[in-house]
């Protein structure tokens, strides 16, 4: 298995410490690669839209982004985490999911990302880790991906671990493990399961797709979308085509 893991800050706190609870179980066999923001990703998106209209080699920033592309789309399990930051995910999360508007299915979706799983890991002080969760999985489920699993832990207490009490670091250890040991199995038993959602989702852009290629054949998403065969009867997650970052 390959996991890919994306931190949304450098710093070793609460956040690293349940990520890390999170991949025990896997290190005995998995490929782990990380990446930490902001340093593998320290450029901000200046929305130029250049990876949408002219192919994602053509961002500023792509000798970063598509090092980490290439994780995402090689990977098994993506595991994305980040501590809450007033509500919501950290800037550098933000920054680097800016960078990925080119794989969202309204523009070209990676065929690889339909048969993904991921996992989300927040925590904040208080309110705020949903919030943050769903920062990062709005973008995951608009890159195709359905099995998405959100560890929230909500630390009344204190934003240091060994200030937390002790029964509130058995619940949040029991909770990581369980979730470990769960996808441990699912999967080794079974590939992801592409969800109605996400299926609508994509017919929805299919149909906006189809459109726009019929009225500009050269136009860079309908044409990836009429090369992948999805104007037509094929699908991503049927297809079997390999992915293509353009």
């Amino acid at each position: 298995m390959k996991i890919v893991v994306i931190n949304g800050t450098e710093k070793h706190g609460v956040t690293y410490r349940l990520k890390e609870m999170f991949l025990k179980p896997f290190k005995k066999n998995a490929q782990i690669t990380e990446y930490y923001l902001p340093k593998d990703c320290p450029a901000f998106c200046t929305g130029c839209v250049n990876c949408v209209l002219k192919g994602a080699y053509t961002c500023k920033d792509a000798v970063y982004i598509q090092r980490i592309a290439a994780s995402l789309l090689e990977s098994d399990l993506i595991v994305m985490t980040s501590p809450a930051y007033v509500m919501h995910t950290t800037g550098a999360m933000k920054a680097l999911l800016d960078h990925f508007a080119y794989l969202w299915m309204p523009h070209r979706p990676a065929p690889e990302m339909f048969t993904k799983r991921a996992v989300i890991i927040t925590q904040c002080l208080g309110a705020g880790a949903w919030s943050a969760a769903k920062d990062i999985k709005h973008s995951l489920s608009w890159w195709g991906i359905s099995e998405i699993k959100v560890f929230t832990g909500r630390l009344m207490e204190s934003l240091i671990w060994d200030e937390l009490p002790e029964a509130k670091r058995a619940d949040l250890t029991g909770r990581m493990k369980r979730l470990s040991e769960k996808l441990l199995r699912i999967g080794e038993e079974k590939p992801p399961r592409v969800r109605t959602a996400v299926r609508m989702k994509f017919l929805i852009c299919r149909m906006m797709q189809k459109s726009l290629h019929k009225k500009d054949p050269a136009y860079l998403d309908g044409k990836y979308w009429a090369e992948h065969g999805w104007l037509e009867k094929s699908r991503p997650w049927k297809a079997g085509i390999p992915g293509t970052v353009v």
